[in-house]
């Protein structure tokens, strides 16, 4: 696969029937390997391994509801009380980061109402932190640790 713009990490990584599956440590289950998960298997582990961030507040394509649709986001991170606390959207390597990257995300979020919103294509990570009153983001250099 494809080396990422984050640390190296190991995965179980298996072929069955000519595919190459990646195990979810979240969901606890194989999934097939296509560029966009090999971003966010990356991704939690960065989270987990690196920010620090428990497993166990950890969500992969959890449902919300945006505009009467259900969406899923790509990874959800909760705080200790359960609430949404950042919001991970994922792209697979060769997508470009985009407006239309930040007007989806920032949609799930008018639902979710996460303090952090990341976007990332593996190679490219845009953190922002969230201003709800002004309805704003700004942007940071780097996702603070887990605390």
């Amino acid at each position: 696969m494809t080396n990422l713009n984050l640390p190296k990490y190991s995965f179980r990584i298996k072929n069955k029937e000519n595919k190459l599956y990646i195990f979810d440590r979240i969901r606890k289950k194989d999934l097939i390997l296509t560029d966009e998960e090999w971003v966010r298997q990356n991704f939690v582990s960065f989270l987990h391994e690196d920010k620090k961030y428990p497993l166990s507040l950890i969500a992969i394509e959890k449902q919300c509801l945006v505009n009467e649709l259900t969406k899923r986001t790509d990874i959800l991170v909760f705080d200790k009380t359960g609430a949404p606390h950042i919001i991970v959207e994922c792209k697979a390597m060769h997508v470009k980061i985009s407006q239309d990257v930040f007007d989806q995300i920032a949609r799930y979020n008018m639902t979710l109402k996460a303090k952090y919103l990341v976007v990332t294509n593996g190679l490219e990570h845009y953190y922002c932190q969230m201003n709800h009153d002004l309805k704003q983001y700004d942007f940071l250099k780097e996702l603070p640790n887990y605390s």
